[in-house]
């Protein structure tokens, strides 16, 4: 049992990815789950997969990404921003820009969790949880 489900999410990612490895598994969770279709839909990662077979909440298989002709990770960074003994929450006037532009904040809002660009289109604010680029 992890005091900071997500946290331990993000340094399995980041490990798997130091160690070039190719798929890594985490323990699932709704938030971990909504995570990893953004790191998908921005193209972090190659696929991902939920499997219900092991334990409660299952587990998800996430396929990393590296580019074709370097062997380079795609995720170069990911850090966790706000934890549980300090939150950070933005509002949507000030979402954070990652790298200018290029990379991106995920943000857990009252509509869902989403990217910082989506959560201000959408003029709300939330809480920043971590940065990927």
């Amino acid at each position: 049992m992890t005091s900071d489900p997500v946290s331990d999410y993000l340094t399995r990612v980041r490990n798997a990815v130091k160690a070039g490895h190719r798929v890594v598994e985490v323990p699932a969770s709704n938030l971990k789950k909504e995570i990893t279709k953004i790191l998908f839909d921005q193209g972090y990662i190659l696929s991902y997969k939920f499997e219900d077979d092991n334990g409660p909440q299952g587990t998800i298989k996430i396929a990393l990404k590296y580019d074709k002709l370097t062997k380079d990770p795609v995720i170069k960074k990911i850090q966790r921003i706000s934890k549980p003994g300090l939150r950070k929450y933005s509002g949507s006037s000030e979402m954070p820009r990652i790298l200018n532009g290029l990379g991106i904040a995920i943000v857990s809002t009252s509509a869902g969790v989403m990217t910082g660009k989506q959560a201000a289109n959408q003029n709300v604010g939330g809480e920043v949880l971590c940065y990927v680029y």
